[in-house]
């Protein structure tokens, strides 16, 4: 009688072929996570200049009309006043929203970043103020005390101090 080997082809992975898998995939991790986090803190700060961009044309119009500008929500408004502001509900990235000079020709419009955003940008403040020849400029402020802050979360044209 002939004996009749069995030939067993190896099924599955080595242990060090599943380890070289788990490094590679820590690796990209490592990469990975850290631009997500930019890319996100990014983004909130970029969101809140357009939000407080689009409420500087109704600041502009109400100007021009001689109308004073005051910050909020207000159901008794004189006919010469606009208030002006963010909800809660549509802008849940901004904590704090302030109108300096609203009265004069050259009003500041100030946004704090909290609430939802990162910790990297929650504090950030994003103001655009106007001169007295109508020109709006725009600056994103950390105040010194926002840690994990960098100067590339600041969107062109609206650059960081």
């Amino acid at each position: 009688m002939k004996s009749i080997q069995m030939n067993h082809a190896q099924k599955g992975f080595t242990l060090i072929e599943l380890m070289i898998v788990v490094a590679i995939i820590g690796i990209l991790a490592a990469i990975a996570i850290p631009q997500y986090q930019d890319y996100t803190a990014r983004s909130q700060v970029t969101r809140v200049v357009g939000e407080v961009s689009a409420l500087k044309t109704s600041a502009e119009t109400s100007l021009q009309r001689g109308a004073t500008i005051i910050a909020g929500f207000a159901d008794n408004l004189a006919s010469d006043e606009l208030a002006i502001g963010f909800d809660a509900a549509t802008s849940n990235m901004v904590q704090t929203f302030d109108v300096d000079g609203g009265g004069s020709a050259t009003p500041t419009l100030e946004a704090t970043l909290g609430d939802n955003a990162s910790a990297a940008v929650s504090g950030v403040v994003v103001e655009y103020s106007r001169d007295a020849q109508g020109r709006w400029t725009c600056i994103i402020t950390n105040g010194g005390n926002v840690t994990g802050w960098k100067d590339s979360y600041a969107p062109s044209g609206c650059p960081a101090s």
